[in-house]
């Protein structure tokens, strides 16, 4: 991990050097400017974690100097502290309102001072270290909800994966219903291509890799199924929100769904919170009434 670094913009840079020397005592890397192009210059060159910024310099003063850091997007990102033998209530309110992050009065006590650089460098590093963790987040939100639109595109599919022997490796939900609906095993499935019984027709589709034969995957495709949880992700609702709603459909109550989602009661419970509050419905009842439409059974043609 690198030093932190500390931008000292003054015209006599020399009368702040015990207070440099206290800073890389501290291992703080220091760089030096004597007038505002100087520093200026540096700041093109690197970013500091933070500015010492003399007030009272000739041609363009601190002030202006710092107008021009927090004009720029990533320099406003250094926080100044600064630096001046005007003690007047004044001068502190102009340069708190310039974006001064702290403001010390010359002659400086060199501890005082080191002591105040040390809280805004942590500062600058807490704040660096939550930036991180927010944009570590926002990856993480984002993959999650990468996954959800894989799930939004799936959750109607029975997907099944086979080895060479017709034993089962994995399986969607809807693959495990519609094998027990009409009492198949996996091995069945491993040359069959439709059933048909009094439960209706079951095609079963079979996809292959080439250069590979160790998995086994297929498709079942119930003909003429009722419509089932994707068909309310129309209404705005998350896949496992369509999920909950499509079971509070069937008439299931909230413990049933947890046991068939292999999710806690509680958890349903905050699903069927959202999903009222999303829908703009106010109980079960009026939540089937706004699904029914969406699951009525299709018609053949």
């Amino acid at each position: 991990m690198s030093p932190p670094t500390v931008l000292v913009v003054d015209d006599t840079p020399a009368a702040l050097g015990v207070v440099c020397d206290a800073l890389r005592q501290q291992g703080v890397r220091v760089l030096l400017a004597e007038s505002g192009a100087a520093a200026r210059a540096v700041l093109a060159r690197t970013q500091p974690d933070l500015v010492l910024l003399d007030v009272m310099m000739p041609g363009e003063d601190g002030f202006a100097v710092c107008a021009a850091l927090q004009a720029h997007a990533v320099w406003r990102e250094s926080p100044v502290i600064f630096l001046t033998a005007v003690d007047e209530p004044d001068q502190k309110v102009r340069a708190f309102a310039a974006g001064a992050v702290d403001y010390v009065t010359k002659p400086v006590h060199v501890a005082e001072l080191v002591a105040r650089v040390r809280v805004q460098l942590e500062l600058r590093a807490a704040r660096r270290k939550l930036e991180a963790q927010n944009a570590e987040l926002e990856s993480e939100v984002a993959l999650r909800l990468d996954a959800e639109a894989q799930l939004a595109s799936s959750l109607d599919r029975a997907v099944l994966v086979l080895n060479p022997a017709g034993e089962l490796l994995f399986a969607t939900r809807l693959a495990h219903g519609l094998m027990a609906k009409f009492g198949i095993a996996p091995t069945d499935l491993l040359n069959a291509n439709r059933f048909s019984g009094p439960a209706g027709i079951l095609n079963v589709r079979h996809f292959t890799e080439p250069g590979r034969d160790d998995l086994v995957m297929l498709a079942l495709e119930e003909e003429h199924a009722p419509p089932g949880p994707a068909a309310l992700l129309t209404l705005g609702l998350t896949p496992r929100q369509a999920e909950v709603a499509y079971w509070v459909a069937q008439g299931k109550t909230n413990p049933e769904i947890a046991l068939i989602l292999g999710a806690s009661p509680r958890t349903i419970d905050k699903h069927m919170e959202r999903i009222l509050e999303r829908l703009g419905v106010e109980n079960r009842i009026a939540l089937i009434v706004h699904t029914g439409a969406l699951l009525r059974p299709r018609t053949g043609g």
